[in-house]
């Protein structure tokens, strides 16, 4: 029980990654709090907490709102007295354009909806012990139309390595995961799209895309969210400013 009695806040709980990270932390004994948009959502996962006998808490938040962070902690800090751990999982997606083609007015919204206004939430959750921040691979490669959302996640890195140089001396642990093509139905979408384009099947996509893979398989949320306890957990105690890439090997880093 990696989190046993800990309390972690889970920020950008929808169907994919966010849910089974607060599921990967009810299953190794954390309480969880469920930060979203929308209610439904939000309800729908903090009943499957409760069946793994963890108390939820679910709090709909909307980042744009300057004091989303202030109310998130506090109704936090009211139902269980302490946050030992946040977890960074939400996206406002930009753009995919050139950059030579974007509007700069989209690239000037789309930071500070993923950087600033996370900024903004993190300075109000000093009392936790570890911050974890969902990145992505996008990081580690340049890619056509790929400019804005690479732009706006190097932000975000950049950000998590200087919090953790502020942080260090409170004892507080700042971290990244950096997943690869995570399966699921934006995936098969994609996958879909790109095999219109080609004019073959979508699994022949996803068949390419595994090849690219040393695994041979693609990333499951599950696979993120159980790199996300670890960096939160007290096994990964002397770690920080560090990004852990999940990608089953596409790329090395």
């Amino acid at each position: 029980m990696m989190l046993q009695d800990k309390v972690i806040v889970v920020l950008g709980v929808g169907p994919g990654v966010g849910r089974s990270i607060a599921l990967a932390g009810a299953r190794e004994g954390a309480d969880v709090v469920l930060a979203a948009r929308t209610k439904s959502k939000l309800d729908e996962v903090a009943e499957e907490v409760t069946a793994l006998g963890r108390r939820a808490l679910a709090v709909p938040v909307d980042l744009t709102e300057p004091d989303t962070g202030e109310r998130l902690a506090s109704a936090a800090m009211a139902e269980f007295g302490r946050i030992d751990a946040l977890v960074y999982n939400a996206l406002a997606m930009p753009p995919l354009k050139d950059l030579m083609a974007v509007d700069p007015a989209a690239i000037q919204d789309a930071f500070n909806a993923n950087v600033v206004s996370t900024l903004r939430l993190v300075q109000r959750f000093t009392m936790v012990n570890s911050l974890v921040f969902v990145n992505s691979m996008v990081v580690r490669f340049s890619q056509r139309t790929m400019g804005p959302y690479k732009m706006a996640k190097s932000a975000l890195l950049a950000m998590a390595g200087s919090l953790a140089t502020e942080l260090g001396p409170k004892g507080i642990r700042v971290n990244s995961v950096a997943p690869g093509n995570i399966r699921g139905d934006s995936l098969d979408y994609y996958f879909s799209y790109l095999g219109h384009k080609r004019g073959v099947d979508p699994q022949v996509i996803a068949e390419e895309f595994t090849a690219r893979c040393d695994l041979r398989r693609l990333v499951e949320s599950d696979d993120v969210a159980n790199a996300v306890v670890f960096l939160a957990s007290d096994m990964a105690a002397a770690i920080t400013g560090q990004c852990l890439d999940v990608n089953c090997g596409e790329y090395h880093h």
